[in-house]
């Protein structure tokens, strides 16, 4: 994830340093061109972050569903309880690891994840993932970094740019 990072600094290190002297007036730089240079950048880390996230699954054996937010999901083991909808109040036992199998966060070790679907008050990978899930259900999760702690992480133990592969079970906590 740091060689992303990286690629930014260098992409904009070079793009603000490519004149080769220093201008004697302000330099205006046209905001399609700005533009051009952030879309291919975002570009470039979109589809590496694809890339590691279809060899994870490859290499596991998974059979993901993918949604139209880069969330992918596959149920491991289906629960007897209904459909948890917006407004339910959920319990997670879960484990949080990064694509390369760091453990972040555990239920065990951190403690069950409660919270509100639909409030934002997790990962809005997290929160989307629950419009999917029944009541027992024990599901793998792969939450893009956009969906997740994006550029910065938690300022804790999720680094930037990560990935973020849940498995969790869903528990009712009403």
């Amino acid at each position: 994830m740091m060689n992303k990072a990286k690629y930014l600094i260098v992409l904009a290190l070079l793009w603000l340093f490519s004149c080769g002297e220093e201008p004697k007036q302000p330099v205006s730089i046209p905001k399609n061109e700005m533009k051009s240079s952030m879309e291919k950048a975002n570009r470039y880390l979109l589809n590496e972050e694809e890339e590691e996230i279809e060899s994870y699954v490859r290499r596991h054996g998974l059979e993901m569903v993918a949604t139209g937010t880069g969330l992918r999901y596959q149920i491991l083991k289906h629960g007897d309880g209904n459909q948890v909808k917006k407004g339910d109040k959920v319990s997670l036992e879960y484990e949080l690891c990064s694509l390369a199998g760091n453990l972040f966060y555990s239920s065990e070790k951190d403690g069950v994840k409660s919270f509100v679907v639909g409030e934002g008050n997790v990962e809005s990978g997290l929160d989307e993932a629950m419009n999917y899930m029944h009541y027992g259900d024990v599901a793998k999760l792969i939450i893009p970094f956009h969906l997740a702690y994006g550029l910065h992480g938690d300022d804790n133990r999720i680094g930037e740019y990560t990935t973020l592969v849940y498995t969790i079970k869903v528990n009712d906590n009403q």
